[in-house]
């Protein structure tokens, strides 16, 4: 009787055991969603992609901007960016950016237009807590600066290139209210003049999403230490979620700090892939 019972048991076990064992399998097989915080993105200084990618995420920007110049003429600007997230939780971006002068003066020699540079940057979110609402990021940014369209064929193409690490933290407060910082060095290596240069980059915003849509407003303030001086410009913005996948973003830019750049406005068209 004890024999049976015992071989009765350790059939009950076994049975217990590979239940347990296919159910764990099952489990774990299952995809598990990766962890990301809703966090608000710049639309003047934006993100490589969004903070905590996933796999697969894509975005097209089309961007344009325009700045009163106090030298007599009148500067505008398009760009045009890629983004996209290889794997998760790291962002690959390509962007091109154009610049072209108006005179508003006529005894005022202004600079010659020029596709500016070419931008290649990765961003990986290193910390992530849904717990805290906080994201923490390292990036870097490749920048090519070009001569402008005259001088093609009769001087150096690539005239000089800026190294750019910068360090990402983002944290949302409650449902609603958002802020980040992106700061890093600026390393401007002229190659004309073979010198190179070390400039700071400081963009704090804030933001507040509105309840049940994706549209926001916020306030960025661009900081940079070129020279040992502050340039501080203001760019209260606004972004209106046009589709699931398009949105329309509109910034105005007012300098703080003595500049020879005025007042400027700046748009932003994105379209999720």
């Amino acid at each position: 009787m004890e024999e049976k019972w015992n071989t009765r048991n350790e059939m009950l076990i076994m049975a217990f055991v590979l239940i347990s064992a296919i159910g764990f399998s099952q489990t774990d097989n299952k995809p598990k969603v990766l962890d990301k915080v809703k966090h608000i993105e710049p639309l003047y200084i934006d993100l490589v992609r969004d903070l905590g990618a996933r796999k697969g995420e894509k975005e097209l920007n089309i961007a344009g901007d325009f700045t009163n110049v106090k030298h007599g003429y009148s500067e505008y600007g398009l760009l045009a960016e890629y983004e996209f997230a290889p794997i998760n939780r790291l962002g690959l971006e390509i962007e091109t950016d154009f610049i072209f002068y108006r005179r508003t003066t006529s005894a005022i020699a202004i600079p010659e237009n020029a596709l500016e540079n070419l931008r290649l940057s990765a961003q990986y979110s290193f910390y992530v807590s849904t717990k805290y609402n906080t994201t923490l990021a390292l990036g870097y940014t490749q920048v090519f600066d070009f001569t402008d369209f005259k001088s093609y064929g009769d001087s150096q193409f690539v005239t000089g290139l800026v190294y750019s690490p910068f360090f990402v933290a983002a944290k949302r407060w409650g449902n609603n209210f958002h802020t980040l910082l992106l700061t890093g060095p600026l390393f401007r290596h002229d190659f004309h003049t073979d010198f190179t240069d070390v400039d700071w980059q400081i963009n704090v915003s804030f933001f507040y999403s509105i309840p049940n849509s994706s549209h926001f407003v916020g306030i960025e303030f661009n900081k940079e230490l070129v020279h040992g001086d502050l340039d501080l410009v203001m760019r209260p913005q606004a972004k209106l979620q046009i589709k699931h996948d398009l949105a329309i973003g509109f910034v105005a830019g007012f300098p703080l700090t003595k500049s020879e750049n005025g007042f400027s406005s700046f748009f932003r068209v994105i379209y999720e892939l």
